[in-house]
This record gives C-alpha cells, structure tokens and sequence, in this order.
C-alpha cells in the first residue's frame, strides 16, 4: 500500500522525490518506494525524513514504531538468563514462588528437582489455601512424546520413572483444594515455571538434558510480548491435557 501520509507531506512543502532523496542522502528510487509501496525506511532514514519534512516520525511510520517499541518493551522482560538450569541459585525457585498472587503454574515432564523440594511443596500448599490457583502439568508416562524425549535425551525409561516419582513426592498436594494436576502429552520445547507475571523458563536441547539446558528468568513488562507467549502456550497445553485421577 503507498504511503499517502509522506505522500501529502511532499506535496504540501512542494517537494519532489528527488529533492528528499538528495537531501537525507539516499537514491531516488528507494524514496520512490518509501511512497509509492508503502516500504518502510530504517530508523535512520525515517528520523531524517520526518525531520526534512517537519512532521512527527509516529505520523508518517505509526506501524514500524509500533513493532520497534514492542521489541523494546521485550527486551525489557528479560531479567537475566541462566547458561544451564544448575546455575540458577537454589533459593530462586522457591522465591519465585513465593511471589505469587494469583496463579502458580509448572509445565514440565518430571521436573524431578522441584518435587522433591519440601520447602517448594509447602509454599504450593500454603499458596492454595490462600487462594492462589496452583496448575502443575506432568507429562504422560505411558505417551510416546515422553518415550521420545527419554531418547533424545539419552536416558530411555528413565524419563518415565522420573514421572512416576514426581507423581508419587506431588501426593500431599493432590489432596489439596486449589492445587490442580494434568497429565499432558505434547512435544514440550520449554519447561515453564510460573509465579503471576514471572518466569522461569527451561529450554530443551537435542541430546541435553534439561539441568544443562539453559534458563530465562522473565518478567512482564507492558508492551511486551515474550511472557504472553510463553503463558499463552501453557494455557494450550492445560486445555488439552488430562485431570490426574488419585491412585
């Protein structure tokens, strides 16, 4: 689409295409199709242009600065990122946690570490008899994705026997009201641990385990978009996964 806003621009200060292309320095042709094709210039240019023509750069590009302040805004949502998931400082998961107003979320497979930390397990406890929600999904033992991932991984039947574990260290909880548990059977790119707005987030990597996979440390920020992304897709992965019934 041509872009009539730097279009009307040119015409009401009586400027060619020409004469804004050799005054910020750039071929006529590519100021031809900043217009005519609605191309949108870099951030240099644009500057310039608005500059020349007097106008105010959200005017003419409104979209481009838009996209700019979104990624911003994302970069912004990183708090710090962990080379491997045993470098993350002990207490950072329980004090995640314990941040939590509204939702506690865990999307992992085993995640093996974190039941058999009692001082996490209380925290969920408490958290749900204050009202928070707590969702924690395991992945299906039995479900060829986990077959899989034990492969790929490099453990085999472990990855199983791992699930197996967690569900048994997670029994406490199971009778607690608040406290929700599914079994999900998804290919899980990322282990994601959720305290309202904040994540830890565990990459997964061909042939790596998950404790030598790297971790995000995120943080909502308005404007941003890197946290929705990762709580839009637990909340896919619960929709399609299964209540666990007890044993």
């Amino acid at each position: 689409m041509p872009n009539e806003r730097l279009r009307a621009a040119l015409l009401e200060r009586g400027l060619t295409v020409a004469a804004l292309a050799e005054a910020i320095g750039v071929d006529q042709k590519t100021v031809e199709r900043w217009v005519t094709k609605g191309r949108t210039p870099y951030r240099r240019h644009r500057f310039a242009v608005a500059a020349h023509l007097g106008v105010d750069e959200t005017y003419l590009w409104p979209e481009a600065l838009s996209r700019e302040q979104v990624t911003s805004a994302s970069e912004s949502e990183i708090v710090t990122v962990y080379p491997h998931r045993w470098s993350v400082p002990r207490d950072a998961w329980g004090r995640l946690f314990a941040k939590a107003e509204r939702e506690i979320g865990v999307l992992v497979y085993a995640g093996l570490f974190l039941s058999e930390d009692a001082g996490v397990q209380k925290i969920f406890a408490d958290k749900a008899r204050a009202g928070v929600r707590v969702r924690i999904l395991l992945g299906d033992p039995d479900s060829p994705q986990v077959t899989e991932r034990g492969a790929d991984e490099g453990v085999g039947d472990a990855m199983a026997a791992k699930i197996h574990n967690a569900m048994v260290l997670y029994r406490p909880l199971r009778a607690i009201d608040g406290i929700e548990f599914r079994l999900h059977s998804t290919v899980l790119y990322n282990s994601i641990y959720r305290a309202d707005d904040e994540l830890l987030v565990n990459t997964h990597v061909y042939g790596v385990t998950a404790p030598h996979a790297p971790v995000w440390h995120l943080r909502k920020v308005a404007g941003g978009d890197i946290v929705n992304t990762y709580l839009d897709s637990f909340e896919r992965v619960w929709e399609g996964a299964t209540p666990l019934r007890g044993e």
